[in-house]
């Protein structure tokens, strides 16, 4: 996932209430941390393929995952956003929900006031 996708992604996912982390893979590769009840974290699109997936690690360890979402390699922001917040995570192979559960009071965007310093002027 592309840096700036990654963090309009996370953006919008903090909107809304969502505990939502850019994860840096490796220098060219991002992904999305979703933090999750019980010391669970989910890590979505960290694996440089088209599709949408995650893993669900607690403690480094895999305790289940999202399977690939079909028709996912095709997706905007939009999309992407509805696909992770629709995700009921509470079974080791993760299912989605018929409806995004309500929005929660917003986050802070993360980098504060020197975001655009710390991402290198490169935000878009």
């Amino acid at each position: 996932m592309d840096e700036n996708r990654a963090r309009r992604v996370v953006d919008a996912l903090r909107e809304r209430g969502v505990d939502a982390h850019i994860a840096k893979v490796s220098v060219y590769q991002f992904g999305i941390r979703v933090m999750l009840p019980g010391g669970r974290q989910a890590e979505w699109d960290t694996d440089n393929t088209a599709g949408l997936e995650a893993q669900v690690l607690k403690d480094g360890i895999l305790v289940g995952f999202v399977p690939t979402i079909e028709g996912s390699e095709d997706f905007d922001d939009r999309q992407t956003i509805d696909a992770i917040l629709r995700t009921d995570y509470n079974q080791p192979i993760a299912t989605r929900r018929a409806e995004a559960p309500a929005p929660q009071p917003a986050l802070p965007r993360e980098g504060g006031l020197f975001r655009r310093f710390l991402g290198g002027f490169r935000e878009r």
